[in-house]
């Protein structure tokens, strides 16, 4: 999660305990349940927070036309106001893509919307920004169309070859006129596709040691199975790496695997 030096727990400490249980209840109510049901992929998501509130966001969207948004944030910040931010940036993505398939115009959008809040609360020195990864999949192609927007980047498990996908823009919300670049990449059979927030690789042992993004590089290659036993052995292996020491950060991660054969639409 980006950093928030000037609200980095104040709004804990001052919001009312049962208003920050209920809003944890009700953030949790965004947050999907269970992962899409297609038959060229099979996808499969894990969160883990920090605190009762937390500034990760995440889901699945099948559009009309077979294709599937995937996406994941982290907003600025901890406590209620990202808790707040999160809630937005979420009810936003979710609207924007009823009326453009475009991820560069979606991104475009959240950004604008996120420095409008930024400029009405100006005076409270309150951030309303985040890093965001947001993909489009077309099944028909194999290929997805993505924005990185200061996001960690996106993992791709190839026969043994581990590729990236780095964030090339800013995060959303820092600037006015921000300008988000879409990248493309080409999916063969059998990839395994992993988007993550900073929480996993900021985990720290009791030594103070993060786990890193060259660990979780190596844990990605090690680690065997299907989607669901493979997401549930990564957050095992963050769990024993901390050794008893509490999370920072919120922990996400979302994961995809590529049926041998991508199966062509109204098939």
């Amino acid at each position: 999660m980006v950093s928030d030096p000037g609200h980095s727990g104040g709004s804990r400490s001052t919001a009312d305990p049962l208003e920050v249980k209920l809003a944890g209840e009700v953030q949790k109510l965004l947050l999907p349940k269970g992962s899409p049901l297609c038959s060229w992929c099979c996808m499969a998501a894990r969160n883990r927070m920090a605190n009762i509130l937390g500034g990760d966001f995440y889901d699945f969207i099948e559009l009309e036309d077979g294709c599937q948004v995937l996406f994941v944030g982290d907003v600025t910040g901890h406590g209620l106001h990202a808790s707040v931010v999160m809630a937005l940036a979420y009810g936003f993505i979710h609207r924007a893509v009823r009326d453009v398939c475009n991820p560069y115009e979606v991104v475009s959008a959240l950004n604008r919307c996120l420095r409008t809040f930024a400029r009405r609360s100006e005076k409270l020195d309150h951030f309303f920004s985040a890093t965001l990864f947001f993909g489009i999949i077309d099944p028909q192609s194999k290929s997805m169309s993505y924005v990185n927007a200061g996001h960690p980047a996106g993992l791709v498990m190839r026969k043994g070859e581990l590729l990236r996908l780095p964030a090339t823009s800013h995060p959303v919300g820092y600037f006015e006129q921000a300008e988000f670049q879409v990248d493309s990449f080409q999916f063969a059979d059998h990839d395994r596709l992993l988007l993550y927030t900073d929480g996993v690789i900021d985990s720290s042992n009791p030594q103070g040691e993060m786990f890193g993004a060259e660990r979780l590089e190596e844990t990605v290659r090690r680690l065997k199975g299907d989607h669901e036993a493979f997401l549930e052995s990564l957050f095992a292996e963050v769990r024993h790496y901390l050794n008893g020491q509490p999370l920072f950060d919120d922990c996400t991660a979302i994961v995809a695997d590529f049926h041998d054969v991508f199966i062509q639409q109204g098939s």
